[in-house]
């Protein structure tokens, strides 16, 4: 590194004199401006790497009125699916050049996330990404200012916001339909919380696939919250039903108390009982036995969210309409050891 007057920080004009350039041809070249020679390009970046030169990000900003900063709106928990669709942001935002400012709530009510909104606003974000997986937050949302380019994820495919989610109910569909096509006469389910789409919209599909088969569609077990403990609870109701053949769980954490209350009550998987998990969560290879699942491409989910939210800043920043994308990602079904063949 090149030493400028002493401690001097090196600044644009340093740069220039090294390279041989005029200021406004560093400009061109930090802000990728496609009218610059191959190798006048080369001699600036150069001469920025020997001096070490590092861009003033407020003066940038005040050029280009951008700061390649996005929010993202979450809320504080430890829960696999919507921690997962924040790391998948977060690495789609790093490939794009973007910075990523979080705001974490204790609750998804109306008020929390309209704060989160202004907050984030007042510090200069282009978008904002909401992960919405309950209803409140969705609901909230109606009420952000529309000049916000805002992309909800997690938050079903029926939103009439901006959204990227995963197919839900196909997913469900999918699980329910492989354990019909083992032989089992019915499925049951062990749902997820009321409150939040992924378990209203997982409910639908395994519901809807029972009716399309002709199966008959028993009352779904209610009160689960994603947990491992309400799994185990409600999975001894399960234990106690020999007539229980089939249980496509809502998530794979459930599941996993699921499988405990079988084991407790003697019990076999798959041999008595086959069970369906969804997410694919990295534990789930390794449950006892490993668990059969619907995995979501949560990296899928932030690339595509990321790249909406971008066409609609770019479109914001030119002034004109664009259409508001629903996009549904469709998840997979990953065959393990706790679902086999049902014989009479």
């Amino acid at each position: 590194m090149r030493v400028i007057d002493g401690d001097r920080a090196p600044v644009m004009a340093d740069v220039a004199r090294i390279a041989g350039v005029s200021h406004q041809t560093v400009s061109r070249v930090l802000n990728d401006h496609p009218n610059v020679r191959p190798a006048t390009r080369d001699r600036v970046l150069a001469a920025i790497r020997e001096l070490g030169y590092r861009p003033n990000a407020a003066a940038r900003t005040l050029v280009t009125r951008r700061t390649n900063t996005l929010g993202v709106i979450s809320f504080n928990t430890t829960l696999y699916g919507p921690a997962s669709m924040l790391y998948g942001i977060e690495q789609a935002a790093k490939q794009h050049d973007y910075f990523v400012t979080v705001a974490a709530l204790a609750a998804l009510d109306r008020r929390s996330v309209l704060d989160a909104v202004e907050r984030l606003r007042d510090q200069a974000v282009e978008g904002i990404i909401v992960i919405a997986p309950q209803t409140t937050a969705v609901g909230a949302l109606a009420n952000v200012p529309s000049d916000v380019p805002l992309v909800a994820v997690g938050c079903g495919t029926h939103s009439a916001l901006a959204s990227v989610a995963v197919d839900n109910e196909a997913g469900a569909e999918r699980a329910t339909s492989y354990l019909l096509d083992l032989g089992h006469r019915t499925v049951h389910h062990l749902a997820g919380p009321a409150s939040w789409l992924d378990a209203q919209e997982r409910q639908i599909g395994w519901r809807r696939t029972l009716e399309a088969h002709g199966a008959i569609v028993p009352e779904p077990l209610n009160g689960g919250d994603w947990s491992a403990r309400t799994g185990f609870e409600l999975g001894q109701r399960i234990a106690r039903d020999p007539g229980i053949s089939a249980v496509f769980c809502a998530n794979d954490h459930m599941a996993l108390g699921l499988l405990r209350a079988l084991q407790q009550a003697g019990r076999r998987v798959p041999e008595d009982v086959s069970i369906i998990g969804f997410d694919d969560i990295p534990e789930a290879e390794y449950f006892g036995p490993p668990l059969t699942t619907v995995r979501q491409d949560f990296d899928e989910l932030g690339r595509r969210a990321l790249r909406s939210l971008i066409q609609l800043i770019d479109a914001d920043q030119r002034g004109i309409p664009a259409a508001a994308p629903h996009i549904s990602i469709e998840p997979g079904l990953v065959v393990r050891a706790s679902a086999t063949r049902h014989t009479d």
